[in-house]
């Protein structure tokens, strides 16, 4: 009978561990900014924590006694366009340093980004995210997508796979 009683349990919970499974994306895909009508490639980045957009111009302001932040974005075709946001907060983010120090020690050094909170369209869903602003021109995804952001959708990535799912459509 206990035995019974474990197989059981273990039947009636295994379709609820099937229905957690994430949705499996690449490393690399197309992601949709609503709020900025633009469509961007998107790095999906487990190692780090929050979604990161690259804007130049950031400039945070003060509109009916709460703080915001003005920018544009870091795209090409996109540098006209001044954006306003709400600044949900300012992050600190660990800056990546250089392994193999000669002293044998490495300091930790931080950078400050204002984040905002924006729609964003993966697949075919849509989320409200944290995404922090910097300057990422040097980089071939102007869109960062963190582990933060992937929880939320539900998303595991294949780092061996890339654009596995068409345009957004949300």
């Amino acid at each position: 009978m206990k035995h019974a009683l474990l197989l059981l349990a273990a039947a009636v919970s295994l379709p609820t561990l099937a229905d957690e499974q994430p949705d499996l994306y690449g490393r690399y895909e197309l992601v949709t900014l609503p709020a900025l009508g633009k469509t961007l490639k998107a790095k999906m980045d487990t190692g780090a924590m929050t979604a990161s957009l690259s804007a130049t111009d950031i400039e945070p302001f003060e509109r009916d006694g709460q703080d915001w932040v003005r920018f544009r974005l870091a795209v090409d075709g996109a540098q006209d366009t001044l954006y306003e946001h709400p600044l949900v907060r300012i992050a600190e983010i660990k800056k990546r340093t250089e392994e193999g120090d000669q002293a044998g020690t490495q300091e930790v050094a931080y950078s400050q980004r204002p984040v905002i909170e924006m729609p964003v369209c993966l697949g075919g869903e849509q989320r409200n995210i944290e995404v922090n602003l910097t300057d990422r021109s040097t980089f071939s995804y102007p869109l960062l997508i963190g582990a933060s952001a992937m929880r939320e959708f539900g998303v595991a990535v294949d780092p061996a796979a890339r654009y596995t799912r068409d345009r957004p459509q949300c």
